[in-house]
């Protein structure tokens, strides 16, 4: 492919728009179930267990962040909603949304981020589509994607399952994302080497699905963890109470988040997990988190009980205080 930038004619359906998915889709993204030529494709699903299905959009700003670009964080997001669900995932569609004059060479960073992500989780791009809008009406690239995997028969994860007494936990630093993403944008002056957390966290769910007392996990994404915990809230009726100085945030982090005025409870994850484990369970699940290298800084960080359905934050001077529901998004564009 020649081209430098993209125009019309790639999305026009000739000539162009099949040396755009061959000579950059299809050569990145090749693999047995990968058929440019299919208007669909067959999915061979060998394994026992339950299909899981899931799908997803990616708007992030900038394209490409300390950490990843949108077409890792699109894999990895996908992927890591049928992790958390305790599915291992497999196959993958694709749908880009390029805007007229988007350059070539930064395209091809983006569907190489695809392919690396893809390949880290042992999934693959089977199906695609992709789409030109006209200068000034989109982003620089949009993608949205679908996912398939295969949960074992007989697990059950769900909010439903959440009780009284169980911890909750966290497995690694929180905010990064959002963060690193802010800090790319050069907004307010501020600047700074913190890379976002974008990855997969399928080793880290698959490493939890043994233990009987496991009851849910989310991935806290937008709105971070404070919003899964209010989701955990209003689905059980019941309290969330979480502990502030056992909840890990880096220090660059609390900087930024304290000079404008952000709470990094609230901030978007790309790369970990929240896990509702039983009392009985909580210590050997946090073991088995720390002994994996992205679950290092992993902490047991509150519990359920019985009460009003509030998310309560007990606070590192002993006081307590209610973590009102999201509203304003505070980092817009941010996955």
């Amino acid at each position: 492919m020649q081209d430098t930038h993209i125009s019309l004619a790639h999305g026009n359906g000739g000539r162009y728009m099949r040396e755009l998915i061959e000579d950059l889709f299809s050569r990145h993204l090749k693999n047995p179930g990968l058929d440019v030529q299919a208007d669909a494709v067959p999915l061979h699903l060998e394994e026992a267990g339950e299909i899981l299905f899931t799908t997803d959009g990616f708007t992030v700003q900038p394209l490409e962040f300390p950490g990843g670009n949108i077409g890792s964080l699109a894999v990895h997001g996908t992927t890591n909603d049928l992790a958390v669900a305790g599915a291992v995932p497999r196959y993958l569609s694709l749908n880009a949304f390029i805007e007229e004059g988007f350059e070539v060479d930064q395209l091809e960073r983006i569907i190489k981020g695809i392919a690396a992500a893809a390949e880290q989780t042992g999934c693959r791009v089977v199906a695609g589509d992709t789409k030109v809008v006209r200068r000034g009406e989109g982003g620089g690239v949009y993608l949205a994607t679908t996912g398939v995997g295969i949960r074992r028969q007989g697990l059950a994860l769900s909010l439903q399952r959440i009780r009284p007494g169980d911890k909750l936990l966290v497995s690694g630093p929180i905010g990064d994302h959002g963060i690193a993403v802010m800090l790319a944008r050069e907004q307010f002056g501020l600047h700074g080497d913190l890379h976002s957390d974008a990855g997969s966290v399928l080793q880290l769910a698959q490493s939890l699905l043994n233990l009987s007392g496991l009851h849910f996990m989310r991935d806290p994404t937008r709105g971070g963890l404070a919003t899964v915990a209010h989701e955990i809230c209003r689905a059980t009726g019941h309290q969330v109470r979480l502990e502030q100085d056992r909840i890990p945030v880096r220090d660059s982090v609390q900087s930024v988040c304290e000079m404008l005025g952000y709470d990094p409870l609230f901030l978007a994850c790309e790369g970990r997990i929240v896990a509702l484990v039983s009392d009985s369970d909580a210590d050997a699940a946090l073991r088995a988190w720390r002994a994996l290298p992205e679950g290092r800084s992993a902490g047991i960080i509150g519990q359920i009980t019985e009460g009003d359905p509030h998310v309560i934050l007990e606070t590192e001077l002993g006081g307590a205080r209610i973590l009102e529901e999201l509203e304003d998004d505070p980092l817009p564009r941010i996955c």
